[in-house]
C-alpha cells in the first residue's frame, strides 16, 4: 500500500517505491543546494562547487555528487590534465528536478513571515 497522498498519481507500487527512494536521496539539504548552484551556471569544477556550498565537507560533496550522478542528475566529465580537472553539469533530468523543487523556494518566499511568526509564538510558550 503506497502513500495515500500519492494514489491519485500512481497505483503502481514500483513508482511509490521510487518516489520514496528519491525523496530520501535528493530531498536532502546538500542535493538541493547543489541543484541550485549548478542551475546558475553551465558547469562547475569540484572546487568551485565546494566554494559555492558553504559548510559542505569534501566527503559530503563527493558522496552527494556520486549519488546525483548515479541517479542521472549530473554528468561528470574528467579531463586528462595536470592537475586533473573534473567538471559537473546538470543533465536534463537534473534540470527538471530543480524545476520541481523550485516550488519549495516559491512557497518559502510566500510564507516566510507566517513561518517566523509561528516559530516565535511556539518558542515564547511557557
Amino acid at each position: 500500500m503506497g502513500n495515500p497522498l500519492l494514489t491519485e498519481y500512481s497505483d503502481r507500487p514500483e513508482v511509490d517505491a521510487l518516489v520514496n527512494e528519491l525523496i530520501g536521496c535528493v530531498a536532502d539539504k546538500w542535493t538541493l543546494l547543489l541543484l541550485e548552484a549548478l542551475e546558475e551556471v553551465e558547469k562547475l569544477r569540484f572546487t568551485e562547487l565546494a566554494r559555492a556550498i558553504p559548510g559542505i565537507s569534501q566527503k559530503m560533496l563527493t558522496q552527494t555528487l556520486r549519488q546525483m550522478e548515479r541517479d542521472g542528475l549530473v554528468d561528470r566529465t574528467a579531463h586528462a590534465t595536470i592537475p586533473p580537472r573534473v567538471d559537473y553539469r546538470l543533465t536534463p533530468l537534473g534540470h527538471s528536478l530543480g524545476e520541481a523543487f523550485c516550488g519549495v523556494w516559491l512557497w518559502a518566499e510566500k510564507h516566510i513571515d507566517t513561518v517566523h511568526q509561528a516559530r516565535t509564538a511556539f518558542d515564547s510558550r511557557d
